[in-house]
Parts: C-alpha cells; structure tokens; sequence
C-alpha cells in the first residue's frame, strides 16, 4: 500500500514505475496482452520539473502496425494515465509513437509470450 505524500516529493523513478504499472492496464483490443508486455512501449522517462517540481514523462511507444485500426484509442489512453495515478505526481505525458524500429513478437516478454501461446496465438 502506498502512503500519501506530497506529489513534488515522488521521485521521477516512483512516476515512472507508476506508468508501468498503468501501461500494464491497457490491452491492444485484438491481442489479450495488455501493451506493456506485447512489447510496444520502448521507454518510459521522468524528469523532474524545476518550477512545479512535478515529474514530467514520456511515453516512447509503437504500434502492432503503422495501419492499426485502434491506434488512436490505445494512444489516448496512454495520453490519460495521469488521470489515474492517485498522487498526482506526473503533470505531464507526452507520447511519442514511433515505427523504426518495427514491432516484432520477439518484442513480446516471456509473460505476453505465455499468454499468446496459451490462446494459440503464437
């Protein structure tokens, strides 16, 4: 359980596990392996603001393919994680969606990867 702090004492490290832990919670629609452990987030980073001294993040993320029918839906809800992270410590998130390099199910970890298998997708 967490305790409550003040937002601006939340390391840049604390926000990001946070994110993680949040990223964890979205799953691509056509795949049942939330977006974390399909190997589509390839950095989460925070920094520390030097005025709010709020934590400031970015989300570097791709896509199972550059045409993905609910690319917009999956990318808004990255965009909203601070919206659920309960101490308010992240102020910003930005998200970048990039495609080089490409998304490939060697991307997957070896928990994605035992999900897929289970439900012969892999």
């Amino acid at each position: 359980m967490r305790t409550t702090k003040d937002p601006r004492e939340v390391s840049p490290k604390e926000s990001e596990e946070r994110i993680i832990e949040e990223l964890k919670k979205i799953f691509d629609p056509e795949i049942p392996v939330d977006i974390y452990n399909l190997g589509l987030i390839y950095d989460v980073s925070c920094k520390k603001d030097e005025v709010s001294k709020l934590n400031k993040c970015k989300v570097t993320m791709t896509l199972t393919a550059p045409t993905c029918s609910m690319s917009q839906v999956i990318i808004d809800m990255v965009k909203n994680i601070p919206n659920h992270i309960e101490d308010g410590s992240v102020e910003e998130l930005d998200v970048e969606v990039v495609f080089d390099p490409p998304w490939t199910q060697d991307k997957v970890s070896e928990e994605g990867k035992l999900t897929m298998q289970s439900m012969g997708l892999m």
